[in-house]
């Protein structure tokens, strides 16, 4: 009968000690799914510094289309600083900026043929290159090629009293067949009319 009594004793205890020990288990394992839960839960992507975005108008049916991205002044010293002076300038920031025109249109005297264009641009103190580049998908300025240039033209910038943050192009509609094209940052705005060619 002590030794029934003893075995049930141990038995009890072995039972009560495994018990625990899965209790004790599963606690863990809960604990490590939480904390593996958390470590890949994704973080909010951050905002782009320079954001894509584009700018556009309808003007006597011919649609203008500018795509470019807007990186921001932030302080920093823009012309002649972040950009420099008299060298090839994407006009934005990662990408190159383009322009497209749905029909044939001509500025400052020259016919551009309809299509997608890479806009580049060469900053100096008193003027100013606009470059229409025939080839516009690549990154920043890196695969710039001058001999692919399609049209070259100068413009005066002009110094603004207050600062635009934010890279901006406008285009605008100026009457039935001029459109305004008006590129700012900083202190500094750039503007050419565009003016849609005969058939």
């Amino acid at each position: 009968m002590r030794k029934c009594l003893l075995s049930l004793s141990i038995l009890a205890a072995v039972a009560c000690s495994s018990e625990k020990s899965s209790d004790h288990e599963g606690h863990d394992m809960d604990q490590m799914e939480s904390e593996s839960h958390e470590m890949h839960e994704e973080k909010p992507a951050e905002a782009p510094k320079s954001p894509r975005t584009s700018a556009m108008a309808m003007t006597g049916g011919n649609h203008i289309h500018i795509d470019y991205s807007a990186p921001s002044a932030r302080g920093r010293q823009i012309f002649g600083g972040l950009v420099a002076h008299d060298e090839v300038w994407v006009t934005g920031a990662h990408k190159a900026t383009s322009i497209q025109f749905d029909q044939p249109v001509t500025i400052s005297g020259k016919r551009i043929k309809a299509g997608k264009y890479g806009f580049f641009t060469i900053p100096g103190e008193s003027e100013w290159t606009v470059i229409l580049n025939q080839v516009w998908d690549m990154h920043l300025a890196d695969d710039y090629d001058q001999s692919k240039d399609f049209f070259r033209f100068m413009v005066k910038p002009n110094q603004l009293s207050e600062t635009v943050e934010a890279l901006t192009f406008e285009v605008k509609e100026k009457d039935a067949k001029t459109t305004t094209i008006a590129f700012s940052w900083d202190k500094t705005k750039i503007s050419f009319d565009v003016v849609n060619a005969e058939k």
